[in-house]
């Protein structure tokens, strides 16, 4: 009795337009996909690389800083042989380790107010 509306089936591009200009939209759209793509990857090339170059620099440093360090260990050990056989000698050798211990404290705390008088 009623006929029920039915849609028109969808028909190919190829119909609507000719078939060479679908081809040229698809091949504009794969170009321009392919340009972005090529601007994605050399930003995440450079950006590798800027990772290398700071990888490497600090690498650079960390070894340099443990150089100082066996250097500043090899002072510090030296000192304390010195020290300790200063302390185990004589009771004359222990006077002096009173007074140079004195004295440092005394420049330290000369220094500590020097500076802190300059920084007001």
């Amino acid at each position: 009795m009623f006929k029920f509306y039915q849609p028109l089936k969808r028909l190919p591009l190829f119909f609507l337009a000719g078939h060479g200009s679908v081809d040229d939209m698809l091949d504009a759209e794969n170009k321009r996909l392919a340009e972005n793509l090529a601007t994605k990857v050399s930003r995440l090339k450079s950006l590798a690389y800027d990772i290398d170059r700071e990888a490497d620099d600090q690498n650079e440093y960390l070894d340099s800083m443990d150089s100082n360090f066996l250097s500043a260990t090899g002072l510090l050990s030296g000192s304390v042989k010195r020290f300790s056989t200063m302390v185990r000698s004589g009771r004359d050798n222990r006077r002096i380790l009173c007074y140079v211990s004195v004295g440092l404290v005394l420049v330290f705390f000369l220094l500590y107010y020097m500076v802190s008088r300059i920084q007001r």
